[in-house]
């Protein structure tokens, strides 16, 4: 999810189109929360690592 974020960012900057832009901020986010939870420990969707 963060991989596809970014790519996301960098494809929305590039041809100016702000739902892209919008969609890989949220995707960012999302994903750094879910690492961040997987690596201090919480179960993340009933698994106890998210990568």
């Amino acid at each position: 999810m963060l991989i596809l974020g970014i790519i996301l960012l960098i494809i929305g900057f590039l041809t100016g189109i702000s739902i892209l832009w919008t969609i890989g901020i949220i995707l960012v986010i999302i994903g750094l929360v879910l690492w961040v939870l997987g690596a201090v420990g919480h179960s993340v969707g009933g698994r106890k690592h998210y990568w």
